[in-house]
């Protein structure tokens, strides 16, 4: 059996698309969705994905902006391979284009300044910590081994247009080292959310956009919850999951 055996064709629930994902590599989770929905793009604009592992946002914001093109790029052979067929499933190969290649590099690889938005849902862990294989799928998704934040931010910078936006979804443990990053490289967090589980719990998520070349202002948006109840979505994560 190879791994393509383990695939399945999932519903996106949004402009009939589906979506080609594999349980043994890696499934798109709830903070994709939510970054998708947090983007804001303006008809025409150019948006790179960075670390796009199964197309999941290039083919969200497909469905949810008036983009004139997404680019989703990823260093996995496999991830690259299943994003492809994923955006040829969906007729969507006049505008998104999936492309191979390291993050560290996409600069060089794009051109400088050739974005007007920046999409990354990035590996959260900064350590080894409970890695058997570091040379696998779901390991290189959720970990720092083959790139870190700093390499990403400062990419970014390099590939967006002045004033262009750089939009994140991350861990708020990490907050703190992500906004000095971000200023270092004259990105400014403009819109920062923080997102519940429960009303009740710690936020276990933060969606944050920063501006290039921004003056130094930033807005807290409301919470976002998640869960009502285990299992039931509140009003506003559901009305994103079926708009």
């Amino acid at each position: 059996m190879t791994i393509k055996d383990k695939e399945r064709l999932d519903d996106l629930g949004i402009a009939g698309y589906e979506i080609i994902q594999n349980p043994d590599a890696f499934c798109f989770g709830i903070d994709a969705v939510l970054l998708s929905e947090f983007v804001k793009i303006k008809e025409g604009q150019k948006i790179l994905d960075l670390g796009t592992g199964t197309g999941i946002l290039p083919i969200l914001l497909a469905a949810k902006t008036k983009a004139a093109h997404i680019t989703g790029l990823d260093i996995q052979e496999y991830s690259v391979d299943m994003a492809t067929r994923s955006v040829l499933h969906n007729g969507l190969s006049d505008r998104i284009d999936i492309v191979k290649g390291d993050i560290k590099e996409a600069s060089g690889l794009f051109g400088k300044e050739a974005f007007d938005a920046i999409t990354c849902n990035p590996p959260y862990m900064i350590d080894d910590h409970g890695l058997k294989n570091p040379a696998d799928c779901k390991a290189i998704a959720r970990h720092e081994i083959l790139c870190t934040f700093d390499d990403i931010a400062r990419e970014a910078a390099a590939l967006l247009k002045q004033s262009g936006n750089f939009y994140l979804v991350h861990r708020p443990f990490r907050l703190v080292e992500i906004l000095n990053t971000l200023t270092k490289y004259k990105i400014e967090p403009k819109i920062i959310r923080f997102v519940y589980p429960f009303v009740d719990k710690e936020p276990n998520m933060v969606l944050i956009c920063g501006k290039k070349g921004a003056k130094s202002r930033v807005t807290i948006e409301k919470p976002l919850i998640v869960y009502e109840k285990p299992g039931i979505y509140t009003k506003e994560v559901a009305s994103i999951y079926n708009p």
